[in-house]
């Protein structure tokens, strides 16, 4: 039955079948301290371990070794001085430290490990004799590839490859009018007021941007228009172009259309030939500013804003 769900499920639950697989292990384990006449607690054993070779150790030093968080020791620790087997001093180097070590009836305790331990590895050599697969082999490959890279990064690269692939650039159509102007206002007076310059683009883009020999390119996501940015001619000399109206509806930033935006801007840029591109913003939109960044634009010194909003000028050389 349980084999079934988890053929309907595939990987996406390896945690519940890890966590199953541990839970049948940690029963077992259990029962089998009970039945060498010990009352350990399964979860003890890497701190029992560890303190049966060393004479006193910190907390903090007991979970780097064994790889548990602080507070994880620390309730270990806690249990088993409830239990009678470690016992805690201060650090007579050190008054700030507390130590951890054995008592005299962890030290008997310890002592039963070896046989315990002796018996449970061959259990362990005699599973993996009949298995097909060295799990503890795979478990260290798992080990070494989480910690390079983990598998929320994992799914975050391939989320956003997924996404990205649902992205398409395509050029502005008179039936976008309404989206490239009620993207631009709801970006802009957010923090400001539309201003006389605004009005004039966001109300007649054919006149203002594409007559003049600018472009204006719109994100479709999953085939629904949702974000929109222009190359513009400026009268900003010496720069011919400038990237502006960029702007990604609220409900889909975070999924790279606002740099495939501006990359397609860029691209046209280099297309039409013009040698570099401007643009003007405000340092209160950081993550429009990282983006611009990233994409190799520049501050330009002593800026000379259009727009009143205007706190920065940029710019690429785009050759």
């Amino acid at each position: 039955m349980t084999t079934d769900f988890f053929s309907r499920t595939g990987k996406m639950a390896i945690g519940s079948r890890l966590r199953m697989l541990t839970d049948r292990i940690t029963e077992d384990a259990a029962a089998i301290y009970r039945m060498y006449g010990t009352e350990v607690r399964p979860k003890w054993f890497p701190v029992l371990f560890l303190l049966t070779d060393s004479e006193a150790m910190t907390v903090t030093a007991i979970a780097r070794t064994i790889g548990h968080s602080h507070p994880s020791v620390s309730t270990i620790v806690r249990e088993m001085a409830a239990a009678g087997l470690v016992r805690e001093k201060r650090d007579t180097r050190d008054g700030r430290r507390t130590l951890v070590t054995l008592s005299a009836a962890g030290r008997r305790t310890s002592g039963q490990l070896t046989e315990i331990c002796e018996d449970v590895a061959a259990a362990v050599e005699q599973i993996a004799a009949q298995a097909e697969h060295d799990l503890w082999a795979a478990i260290g490959e798992w080990e070494r590839l989480l910690s390079e890279e983990s598998l929320l990064a994992r799914v975050r690269t391939i989320k956003r490859r997924r996404e990205r692939s649902e992205i398409r650039i395509v050029p502005y159509e008179a039936q976008h009018h309404a989206l490239f102007r009620r993207l631009n206002e709801v970006w802009i007076t957010r923090h400001w007021q539309l201003e006389a310059a605004d009005l004039a683009v966001l109300d007649h883009p054919q006149e203002q941007i594409l007559d003049r020999g600018g472009r204006i390119f719109v994100a479709l996501y999953r085939e629904e228009p949702v974000g929109v940015c222009a190359l513009c001619r400026t009268e900003h000399a010496p720069y011919e172009y400038e990237l502006a109206k960029l702007a990604v509806s609220p409900e889909v930033q975070g999924k790279g259309i606002g740099r495939l935006l501006c990359e397609a801007v860029i691209a046209e840029a280099r297309k039409i030939g013009t040698d570099k591109l401007f643009l003007e913003s405000n340092t209160r939109l950081e993550p429009a500013i990282r983006l611009y960044r990233q994409l190799g634009f520049r501050d330009l010194p002593n800026p000379h804003p259009a727009y009143a909003r205007g706190d920065i000028q940029m710019e690429l050389q785009l050759v």
